[in-house]
C-alpha cells in the first residue's frame, strides 16, 4: 500500500525539518512539501530533508493540499495530510494508517479530543469553532464526530472522486461531509497534539479567526442541500 504525505508550508522555516525528521518512513513512501509562497527558507528546509518540494502561488491550505494531491502517481494508495507547524505528532501515522489497511475505512481522521491535545495546544477560538463545527455537523448530516483535525488518511480514490475544490480554510470539512455523501467509511482515532512553533495564521489572529470560522460554517451549509438529495436517491 504505497503512501504519500502531503505537507502544506507557508513560512514553516523553522518546524518543517522537525515534521520531516519525526515521519516514519517506513510508514510513508512519499514525501510532499507544498510552498505556499512563502518568504523564508522553507523550500531549501524541506529539499534538504528529501521531501519533494513542489510550489503553489495561490494562497491558501486547500490551494496547497490539491497541488500536492495532482503531483501524486495513479500507483499511490492513500494520501496523508500533514501539517508543518509540529502541532501534530508524525509519528502516530501508523494508528493513522491502520484501519485502512485492515479495509475497515476509507478516510480516517486524527482526533485530537479523543487523543491527548497538550495545555495551550488548542487556543479557546479554535476548541469553540471546533465544537461548533461537529456540532453543526451532527445536527444537519446525521453523522457525529469529535473533530475536524488536520492530520488524516484517505484512499486516494476516494479523495479524488470527490471533486474537491475549496482553497482555503473549508478543506477539511468539505472533505468530511462530501465523505458522508459518497458513503465512504469514516474512522476517528486518537492522535497526540502540541503547541505548534511560531504564531498561526490562522487562530492566532482575530481576522484568521473570524475568517476560518466563516468559511467553515458556509462550507457545512452549502453541502447540505446535496447531502439531502444524495439520501433520496439511496432511499
Amino acid at each position: 500500500m504505497k503512501t504519500t504525505i502531503v505537507i502544506p508550508a507557508f513560512n514553516e522555516e523553522q518546524s518543517v525539518g522537525a515534521v520531516l525528521d519525526e515521519i516514519p518512513r517506513e510508514h510513508a513512501e512519499e514525501v510532499i512539501v507544498v510552498d505556499n509562497g512563502s518568504t523564508d527558507g522553507t523550500a531549501a528546509v524541506a529539499g534538504a530533508r528529501g521531501a519533494i518540494v513542489l510550489r503553489e502561488a495561490r494562497r491558501g491550505y486547500g490551494a496547497a493540499c490539491l497541488r500536492g494531491i495532482g503531483h501524486t502517481d495513479d500507483d499511490t494508495d492513500v494520501i496523508v495530510i500533514l501539517d508543518a507547524d509540529h502541532s501534530d505528532y508524525p509519528q502516530d501515522l501508523p494508528d493513522l494508517l491502520q484501519p485502512i489497511r485492515e479495509d475497515r475505512a476509507d478516510l480516517v481522521i486524527g482526533s485530537r479530543t479523543m487523543g491527548r491535545a497538550e495545555k495551550g495546544a488548542l487556543p479557546w477560538n479554535q476548541r469553540w469553532g471546533n465544537m461548533l463545527s461537529v456540532f453543526l455537523i451532527r445536527v444537519m448530516y446525521r453523522r457525529r464526530f469529535t473533530d475536524m483535525g488536520p492530520f488524516r488518511a484517505i484512499r486516494r480514490e476516494h479523495l479524488r472522486s470527490y471533486g474537491m475544490e475549496d482553497p482555503t480554510f473549508g478543506w477539511n470539512v468539505e472533505m468530511q461531509v462530501k465523505a458522508l455523501m459518497s458513503g465512504s467509511r469514516i474512522v476517528e482515532v486518537p492522535v497526540r497534539y502540541r503547541p505548534r512553533i511560531g504564531k498561526s495564521k490562522i487562530t492566532g489572529t482575530v481576522r484568521g479567526t473570524v475568517l476560518a470560522g466563516t468559511k467553515i460554517v458556509m462550507t457545512i451549509f452549502k453541502y447540505y442541500p446535496a447531502y439531502l438529495r444524495s439520501r433520496r436517491k439511496k432511499a
